[in-house]
């Protein structure tokens, strides 16, 4: 078979890259240019796409002895993901731009080309199991991707593969040291990559502009402070809210909902975050099909948390869930992951964009 192995130049991909490798397969490592000044992507263990990161993946290619290629995809990646992201916040969201990457260039702008050039899968570095064509967490649970892969459907995972799923992070190291890969003792890359600087909130800045509003208090409509746009907020945020001191009664404050149309940022008690339902749109159900009536489910709201049983059905394009014991911090533009367990662990069985909560238990 003919694999294409996206080599970000990091541990995992090397490996990925690797194993394809070992199995027997045709491969072509190919690392993806997804910013127009790649020297800016990257500031110590944050951002990603350098041409440090080019050439680590140029070394461990060699290495290998594979084919390797740099595919330029800069100005799919701000549109589909940059700009979207910057969008979603614009509008009062939290979005995860792993989710979108993902969706929309490694497994379709750059499967695509794959499925062109006459490759038969594409191969990374993710934390996550298929078996069948189904979706599973990562044996390591502490790097498991699965959520940030629930976007893809069922054509998409069929020519995926994730050679690594199976390992913990710490052998897959000690396998690139054995295989002589200099990337084994090089750090993880961490928050967004192309936000190296770890500031989202200076960067959104940078690209939407000052968009003034007020922050008010949920419970008495008293107006606390100004903002400079609903960008730098997401609910269950209590620092950074530019209010002087805690509520009447000495508790903490936490925004609670964002109003983006008037610059509102609603904030309020810890027991205002409570979720006990959330609809969600642009469904994806990755085993191939929905379901035809309520299951009973694990759902998670965050890449690293956010887990509860629940109760969930398909709502036309979208879906509905009713959580078992609520949630906090749920926030439109996230996405919300379905799973069921089975005798091999959690299946991946759907997710959804978040569009709307409900703090009413029904």
């Amino acid at each position: 078979m003919r694999v294409l192995a996206a080599m970000s130049g990091g541990v995992d991909s090397a490996v990925a890259a690797a194993r394809a490798v070992d199995e027997g397969h045709d491969v072509v490592g190919v690392h993806l240019a997804l910013s127009t000044a790649p020297g800016a992507l990257r500031t110590g263990s944050r951002g990603c796409c350098s041409k440090e990161d080019a050439g680590d993946a140029r070394r461990a290619a060699d290495v290998l002895g594979i084919p390797f290629y740099v595919w330029d995809f800069a100005d799919r990646f701000k549109e589909d993901v940059i700009d979207d992201f910057v969008a979603s916040y614009a509008a009062g969201e939290t979005p995860n731009p792993c989710l979108r990457c993902n969706e929309k260039i490694k497994f379709s702008a750059l499967a695509d080309r794959a499925l062109a050039l006459g490759f038969d899968a594409v191969a990374t570095g993710h934390y996550a199991q298929l078996h069948d064509g189904v979706l599973r967490r990562a044996v390591d649970a502490d790097k498991d991707q699965s959520y940030v892969l629930a976007v893809l459907n069922q054509a998409q995972l069929s020519r995926a593969m994730f050679p690594i799923g199976d390992t913990p992070k710490s052998e897959i190291r000690e396998e690139a040291a054995e295989r002589g890969l200099a990337v084994a003792d090089k750090p993880d890359s961490h928050d967004i990559c192309f936000i190296p600087s770890g500031d989202t909130r200076a960067f959104l800045g940078a690209h939407i502009g000052v968009r003034p509003g007020k922050v008010v208090d949920s419970e008495t409509g008293a107006e606390l402070a100004d903002h400079e746009g609903v960008h730098g907020f997401t609910i269950g945020q209590r620092k950074g809210l530019g209010v002087e001191g805690p509520a009447a009664d000495g508790r903490p404050r936490y925004v609670t909902s964002i109003e983006p149309e008037s610059g509102t940022v609603m904030v309020g008690s810890a027991q205002k975050l409570d979720v006990w339902a959330i609809s969600g749109d642009r469904a994806v159900w990755t085993e191939g099909s929905a379901p035809t009536g309520p299951i009973e489910c694990v759902v998670q709201v965050r890449a690293h948390g956010g887990l509860t049983e629940a109760v969930a059905e398909a709502a036309g394009d979208g879906m509905e869930i009713q959580l078992r014991t609520p949630l906090t911090g749920v926030a439109k533009g996230q996405a919300a992951v379905l799973y069921r367990k089975d005798i091999h662990g959690d299946i991946v069985i759907g997710s959804s964009t978040i569009s709307g909560t409900r703090s009413e238990r029904e």
